[in-house]
């Protein structure tokens, strides 16, 4: 098997579990934070919503710059928030459906100011990737929970949900 193909699969299955927590984000609380050093709810369900955009730019993009990296989108109702996240999925998809595994074999270049920071084959990359979504949207859960809205589960069962969807 390909590994756009088995990229392409796990996209899938997380685009359906991250949906699912980004539905339960509270709206109006986009300031909220547990503290102070915490970044805010409204950056980091828009972090864990756009994520997969991130798949395309390892394949489209020979690096990104941090210092130049453009804001990402501003959100006041859910379905917005569910709607950056499935566009970021399609994007994720596409992109890995006009690569080949020789292209993901190539170095990718992260970069603050001019300075490179990491360097990886785009493989790397974008296994990377999914680590760090899952990372975000157990902190995202975690957010979930002290905002009173009900879990879902993720990789197993919550107290909110006792049985996979």
């Amino acid at each position: 098997m390909k590994m756009v193909d088995l990229f392409g699969a796990q996209l899938e299955r997380e685009a359906v579990i991250t949906r699912r927590s980004l539905e339960r984000v509270p709206e109006g609380r986009a300031d909220w934070k547990p503290h102070e050093k915490s970044m805010p709810l409204g950056y980091l369900s828009t972090l864990v919503a756009s994520m997969p955009s991130w798949i395309e730019m390892a394949i489209r993009l020979d690096e990104l710059d941090l210092a130049t990296g453009e804001k990402p989108p501003a959100w006041t109702k859910n379905s917005e928030l569910v709607e950056v996240h499935e566009k970021s999925v399609a994007r994720g998809h596409e992109a890995l459906r006009a690569t080949t595994d020789e292209h993901l074999m190539t170095p990718w270049r992260l970069k603050v100011a001019g300075q490179t920071v990491m360097e990886a084959p785009r493989h790397v990359v974008i296994e990377d990737t999914f680590t760090h979504l899952a990372h975000h949207r157990g902190q995202l859960s975690v957010y979930l929970r002290l905002n009173g809205a009900a879990v879902p589960s993720i990789y197993g069962p919550t107290a909110d949900e006792q049985a996979f969807r």
